[in-house]
């Protein structure tokens, strides 16, 4: 099991940006494929990104597709999410999550994740 502490959320103007950081400890997160989720007030845990294992595939939500992009820094056991041209709509807690899976396959299911932190607030105002 990996231990997930996400950090780097706060309160932006419209058309900020911020990034977000994911540490894993206890199992390196070079074995994990690594995702990001969100979940607003009143509505369900969302899928945003996610990234394989090596050689470090990507996948993005529609939503997000162009403005936010995720990468691994596996040296570090981090996990990034760099979120540009923020939006209200954006505002949500952020969760990391991590799932074993073969070299690059990625999961972009919550229910397929096992591993999860426990999250950070992202606040974009209007």
């Amino acid at each position: 099991q990996a231990q997930l502490a996400e950090s780097g959320g706060g309160s932006v103007p419209a058309g900020g940006s911020l990034r977000l950081s994911c540490a894993a400890s206890g199992r390196p997160s070079s074995n994990y494929c690594m995702g990001w989720f969100r979940q607003a007030p009143g509505k369900e845990r969302e899928f945003v990104a996610a990234i394989s294992r090596s050689p470090g595939k990507t996948y993005y939500a529609d939503s997000v597709k162009g403005r936010f992009t995720i990468s691994r820094d596996n040296a570090k056991s981090t996990v990034y999410l760099q979120m540009n041209s923020l939006t209200p709509e954006d505002t949500a807690v952020y969760y990391c999550a991590a799932v074993a899976r073969p070299l690059g396959r990625i999961a972009t299911m919550s229910y397929e994740y096992d591993n999860w932190g426990q999250g950070t607030q992202v606040t974009v105002s209007s």
